[in-house]
């Protein structure tokens, strides 16, 4: 059950923050875009750079904000991927990482935090 309530968390998480995106005027290219392994939330265009976008969506903060369980293995596996699909996709753009925390509390809006270069990709 749990692992069906996080599905879930992550699937309704990822669709806000794609309409988030698209209320900031982004441009959608790829969701669950993925490499080998890994795999890119969110990958879109905004102001002449190409945006990779790791959501992350928890129900609680008890263990954290849901931006802090963006560790650095995660941000190398990001990169990757990001540089793979910049050179399948010949893309000539400036790339940013971002990452959208959405927190759920029970009966209450959603609390949603989009980090702007949010990692760098020298990691």
């Amino acid at each position: 059950m749990a692992k069906n309530n996080s599905q879930y968390l992550g699937k309704h998480g990822e669709n806000l923050a794609k309409l988030l995106l698209q209320e900031k005027g982004y441009t959608i290219l790829e969701t669950n875009w993925r490499y080998k392994k890994l795999e890119i939330d969110i990958i879109a265009t905004h102001k002449n750079q190409i945006i990779v976008i790791e959501v992350k969506a928890r129900s609680g903060s008890e263990f954290g904000n849901p931006e802090d369980f963006v560790t650095k293995q995660k941000q190398k596996f990001l990169v990757s991927a990001a540089n793979n699909y910049i050179e399948t996709k010949n893309i000539e753009l400036e790339c940013r990482f971002d990452v959208i925390a959405i927190l759920f509390k029970a009966d209450e809006t959603p609390e949603i935090n989009h980090l702007e270069d949010a990692f760098y990709a020298s990691l």
